[in-house]
């Protein structure tokens, strides 16, 4: 196995990791006028496989917009972790029964509360082509320090790790 494709497992490895820290996202579609639309999302529990799965309504706006613009941005940020991740793809609509049930929460009876029976309940899934990440393993303290030191410095601060990830 090459460097580049160990690193690029690697990276695709860290990724996973950082999405499932994070749990909470935003979800980014374009809507029918053409402004961006961000709204929170929770990722259900599965495998990242390249893939992200999502509960929703049929009828609600996102809905609407992916079956108008499919493109979309998917973004985590883990403050606890000093983690963000941005990943964009392709996203679809659609309800299967037996994904659904392995995907199922009993949180999410909260907004469905009829669970996998609840009318116009689907799945939102998005095909992830690209991820980049930050990842800033230092205590907030040394980052702290560190934008001191560049400020005086006159040079921008170490972030932390960065990487584009291609899937």
């Amino acid at each position: 196995m090459s460097q580049e494709s160990t690193s690029a497992a690697e990276a695709r490895r860290r990724v996973t990791e950082m999405i499932r820290a994070a749990r909470i996202c935003m979800l980014t579609t374009t809507s029918v006028d053409g402004h961006l639309v961000s709204r929170p999302m929770g990722l259900q529990e599965a495998e990242f496989d390249g893939d992200l799965w999502f509960f929703t309504s049929t009828d609600s706006a996102k809905v609407r917009q992916l079956r108008v613009n499919p493109e979309v941005n998917v973004t985590f940020a883990d403050q606890q972790n000093k983690s963000w991740v941005s990943l964009t793809g392709t996203a679809t609509e659609g309800f299967d029964r037996e994904r659904a049930e392995w995907l199922w929460s009993p949180l999410l009876s909260v907004w469905f509360p009829d669970g996998l029976d609840t009318p116009g309940l689907t799945l939102v899934k998005v095909h992830v082509s690209a991820a980049e990440y930050w990842d800033s393993p230092n205590s907030t303290v040394v980052n702290l320090l560190d934008f001191a030191r560049s400020a005086v410095a006159g040079r921008p601060p170490r972030s932390g790790e960065n990487e584009s990830v291609r899937f």
